[in-house]
């Protein structure tokens, strides 16, 4: 019986899971997501990033979510600010709204509209290596 019931609950958490990921796979987002180009002065789609979405309550770190010119989610991108990467501040269980997640890059940008300071971006990649190519123009 205690084994059925683990297996219930595993069973719909993996569900709930993946419908929690369904939600954001295609372009629009729904709300409290909006489009970074309609917040600040940003293209609407950023090479190598793709069409980003965000709440805007997460800023400046986010989660931002990242679309491919069809529309469908590659990767979310949290914003860390340089000056909060120090033992006194923690990100902690930084979700992945897309879902599975294949790789992760990590870089240093020097600021741009939105987020002008200093920050790291943390990419959450949902496709594979190859994937990326879909964001790179």
């Amino acid at each position: 019986m205690k084994k059925l019931l683990l297996v219930s609950v595993l069973t719909l958490a993996t569900s709930v899971c993946a419908m929690a990921a369904d939600d954001f796979a295609k372009s629009p987002p729904a709300a409290p997501y909006q489009q970074v180009s309609k917040l600040v002065k940003l293209p609407d789609f950023l090479p190598g990033m793709g069409q980003l979405f965000v709440d805007p309550a997460t800023l400046p770190a986010g989660p931002f979510l990242a679309y491919d010119h069809d529309g469908k989610l590659v990767s979310t991108i949290y914003m860390l600010p340089t000056k909060d990467l120090n033992p006194e501040k923690t990100f902690d269980n930084l979700a992945a709204p897309g879902g599975n997640v294949d790789h992760v890059d990590v870089y240093y940008n020097a600021g741009h509209a939105g987020v002008e300071e200093p920050h790291v971006h943390v990419v959450l990649w949902h496709v594979a290596a190859d994937g990326e190519a879909g964001v790179a123009k």
